[in-house]
């Protein structure tokens, strides 16, 4: 687990770049902000996406952005990096350029009965087919140029700094081009403690049901992630 005066600080870098990016929409979740020290054990679980952190710190815009991303980066190691889905579910293509961690909430080291808050990072030319969960969301890109799309409407590109929110299921994807995303994220309602769930209906063999999620990818490309840091 990363060191907790480490963690306290990224979380609270967090809230700070929330503020001058996503106030008004944040208010909700940051009335809620943890402020403990972690308490709970989490294993260190590296994840391959972790190759393309570097290239989105660098990417990062200068300021409380570019902050958070620092911070986080020298921590990368030491964290908890999940997937919510499976080979079958969404191919091993997928699965390779995704990853997130939770720093506070209920399965984070940081406890919170009322927030959860972490990252999502995404690789370069990667789209994440349309999902949902139960819990409200706010997304804030920290690096990295994608294109988001909401309820079916028309994916649409948002830059770093620009908050995103999710209600309570409502679908969403996020495509990615050139450059990996990095995203700070919040979750908050009932319906935190469940992960989200791909839209599309299970299909016999997870390599067809892969195909159809994927067939959409950005530009195909089958480049490695570089060398972890």
């Amino acid at each position: 687990m990363a060191a907790t005066g480490d963690l306290t600080s990224l979380i609270e870098a967090m809230r700070a770049a929330l503020l001058p990016h996503a106030a008004a929409a944040a208010q909700p979740y940051l009335a809620h902000w943890p402020h403990a020290h972690p308490s709970r054990e989490r294993p260190a679980v590296a994840l391959p996406v972790l190759g393309w952190l570097g290239t989105a710190v660098a990417g990062a815009p200068a300021g409380v952005l570019r902050a958070v991303a620092e911070q986080l980066a020298a921590l990368a190691t030491s964290l908890e990096w999940r997937r919510s889905y499976s080979e079958a579910e969404a191919g091993a293509r997928f699965l390779e350029r995704y990853g997130y961690c939770e720093l506070a909430g209920e399965r984070g080291p940081v406890p919170s009965s009322a927030l959860s808050v972490g990252f999502l990072l995404l690789g370069p030319e990667t789209l994440y087919p349309a999902h949902r969960h139960p819990a409200q969301e706010l997304y804030l890109p920290i690096s990295g140029i994608a294109s988001w799309q909401q309820g079916g409407t028309a994916f649409r590109e948002r830059a770093p700094g620009d908050a995103i929110v999710h209600g309570v299921e409502e679908p969403h994807a996020m495509r990615t081009g050139a450059a990996p995303l990095l995203a700070l994220y919040l979750w908050r309602g009932p319906g935190r403690g469940q992960t989200a769930r791909l839209d599309a209906a299970p299909l016999p063999g997870g390599s067809a049901r892969a195909a159809r999620l994927l067939s959409s990818d950005v530009g195909g490309s089958q480049a490695q992630p570089g060398r972890r840091r």
